[in-house]
């Protein structure tokens, strides 16, 4: 088997998030670079030094003859593998957007059509809501993404509040110049429906140079979902766990490679059971998580 530093660097990515670890990896070349302005929330973690020997240095015992010798090299810091990247994350919907149908149900333009600004989200059979849900796996990858070294902008910081509407959320994203983003859902299907869809973006204007990227993006997400989680590919939605939409705001509207993610069947009751452990909803940070890297530090395809 051929061994590449892709498959490499997201391993011991996974590897270090599973074991709670911070960065441990040094990323390659990224596609693309980012000097985004927007206000977003923002981090970065330090990453470890390593030294060696020094090349001239006495064996153990011996005295050395040359004082300077036996000086030890500089420890040198190596940047985290998402340093100067900018990933954007639209956790769908938010908790309070119930409280106010006025606002949520105001017309806006979504590339191809008007719809509403947005909606309230589906939710389990015993009301755990699916903003919720999204809310709580995009706060897990924020941190997951932070500590890699990325600056992540969110296009909400809370889940008690209304909107933005839709149109918004992707503005947010453009305005920062993400080099990558995702939004994260969670599906309303049929009960007798398991699994997740990956939702990838048709030409549409905006988008048209970012179609190509984002399907790549898609083919990364739905690989780690299916190695990192246990969750398979819906078997009522879309076909080997992918879909192309061209009727979504956030993928019509998007000039940044973007994918939206139905993370599973909140009306199935085995999908459910996933979806409202915290655990797994961890589990599903850590596998976008390895997404974004795999796409952010491995070769152009």
């Amino acid at each position: 088997m051929r061994v590449t530093w892709r498959s490499v660097a997201v391993g011991i990515v996974v590897a270090g998030l599973l074991a709670g670890c911070g960065s441990t990896v040094t990323g390659a070349a990224a596609r693309t670079g980012s000097t985004a302005t927007a206000s977003a929330s923002t981090g970065s973690a330090g990453a470890g030094s390593g030294s060696g020997s020094p090349p001239n240095a006495s064996p153990a015992g011996s005295a050395a003859t040359d004082p300077g010798s036996a000086t030890a090299s500089p420890a040198v810091s190596a940047p985290p593998p998402l340093a100067r990247m900018t990933v954007g994350i639209d956790p769908g919907h938010n908790g309070g957007n119930f409280s106010d149908p006025g606002f949520i149900d105001q017309q806006v333009w979504n590339g191809r059509e008007n719809e509403n600004c947005d909606t309230t989200g589906t939710q389990t059979a015993g009301g755990y809501t699916e903003a919720r849900f999204n809310f709580n796996v995009a706060s897990y990858l924020r941190g997951d993404l932070v500590a890699l070294g990325a600056r992540v902008v969110m296009t909400r910081h809370s889940n008690s509040g209304v909107g933005p509407c839709i149109t918004t959320r992707a503005e947010i994203i453009n305005r920062a110049h993400a080099n990558v983003a995702i939004d994260i859902h969670a599906d309303g299907g049929p009960p007798s429906g398991r699994g997740f869809t990956v939702l990838e973006p048709v030409a549409d204007g905006p988008n048209d140079t970012v179609i190509g990227p984002s399907v790549r993006f898609g083919a990364d997400v739905r690989a780690a979902l299916l190695k990192d989680t246990s969750m398979p590919e819906s078997d009522y939605y879309g076909r080997d766990g992918l879909i192309l939409r061209d009727d979504l705001a956030g993928l019509n509207l998007t000039t940044v490679p973007k994918v939206l993610v139905e993370c599973g069947n909140m009306q199935n009751p085995v999908d459910a059971r996933l979806l409202t452990r915290p655990s797994f909803q961890r589990r599903l940070a850590r596998a976008l998580t390895a997404a974004i890297v795999a796409y952010l530090t491995g070769p152009v395809r």
